[in-house]
């Protein structure tokens, strides 16, 4: 009885080991903040946890953009997490040592939750509204405490509050006290061609999360200074329930750091399913073999022909199927 509560403790895990990957390859980057938060989280009457991985960047002095990953924990009957891309008005106080700061956009949930109907789960997605109160004080060494408090109002789920208290790193170094008003720019590609293969694990979406072993392999080039594009073929395992393989397609917007070693990006693309499994939902729209891609990854390059990779894709299908795929590897450079 008590293996779906280990899974999913599982699945929480690697979930927050893939971003701590993605947060260690950004601490020189010309980009402005990294953060990871956590805390209580509160829909009704039900209490849980929240936590989230967050970049920012400034657009001046009073505003700033950022994007999130949020994890909504473990509300009775559902297990929600999505991204958000945050538009913030912010004041320096104190010196620029303090930052408080307003921001809203849109929140775009997964949510894997008991089935109403003859037992089992479903995969649900939606849209709703991500509206953030945030302060932050800025240390002289670029570390930064942070206190968040999150209302997420999502259509067609529960609504929750979330307390975040968390630390946060000023990945390219302050013009001054506090934050930095604008990121750095760059004049060249952040990538030329790569080709990766990498090993990792699929985590079905499922009460369960039964888990199995990943294998892919990517092709990457670069489209513009902060664009990239890839074709990705991937093989996500023999589990009867998750048992696909496919091609993806997807562009990405990425940074480049400390010399070009370090990347970080977020991808999103279509997935189409060559082959599946016959154990498909019968609720499933059409043949289930279009579904979406979104994706974190970060690179770190060696020299000027090899590098490592580590991503964490989330597959969005339309059957009842969601995966985490989480897997690292190795590349060429050319």
């Amino acid at each position: 009885m008590t293996k779906p509560k280990e899974d999913r403790h599982r699945k929480t895990a690697a979930c927050l080991i893939a971003c701590a990957a993605l947060g260690v390859a950004s601490k020189a980057a010309h980009a402005q903040e990294f953060s990871v938060l956590a805390g209580p989280l509160k829909s009704s009457s039900q209490h849980t946890y929240s936590w989230e991985a967050s970049y920012r960047e400034g657009i001046g002095r009073y505003a700033a953009w950022s994007f999130s990953w949020v994890n909504e924990g473990h509300i009775p009957d559902h297990h929600r997490d999505g991204q958000s891309l945050q538009f913030w008005g912010r004041l320096p106080l104190w010196n620029d040592r303090l930052e408080l700061s307003a921001g809203a956009g849109p929140y775009r949930w997964f949510d894997t939750k008991q089935a109403q109907l003859g037992g089992g789960y479903s995969n649900t997605h939606g849209w709703g509204g991500l509206f953030s109160l945030r302060a932050a004080y800025y240390f002289d060494n670029r570390w930064i405490a942070e206190v968040k408090l999150n209302r997420v109002q999502a259509s067609g789920g529960p609504d929750t509050t979330a307390l975040l208290f968390g630390i946060g790193y000023q990945l390219d170094a302050p013009e001054g006290r506090g934050p930095r008003a604008r990121p750095v720019s760059r004049s060249t590609n952040v990538t030329n061609n790569e080709v990766t293969v990498m090993l990792g694990t699929t985590i079905l979406n499922s009460l369960d999360s039964e888990s199995n072993l990943a294998e892919s392999v990517e092709y990457r080039r670069g489209l513009w200074h902060y664009v990239d594009v890839t074709a990705t073929y991937l093989h996500e395992g023999g589990h009867v329930q998750s048992r696909r393989d496919g091609i993806a397609a997807q562009i990405w917007a990425t940074r480049a750091f400390f010399d070009d070693r370090l990347t970080l990006g977020v991808g999103a693309g279509p997935y189409l399913a060559v082959t599946q499994n016959d154990d498909l939902p019968q609720n499933r729209t059409g043949d289930g073999r279009f579904s979406g891609l979104v994706s974190l990854s970060a690179s770190y390059r060696f020299d000027q022909r090899w590098l490592a990779r580590v991503t964490w894709n989330r597959v969005v299908t339309r059957y009842d199927r969601d995966a985490d795929i989480i897997e690292a590897g190795v590349g060429m450079r050319f």
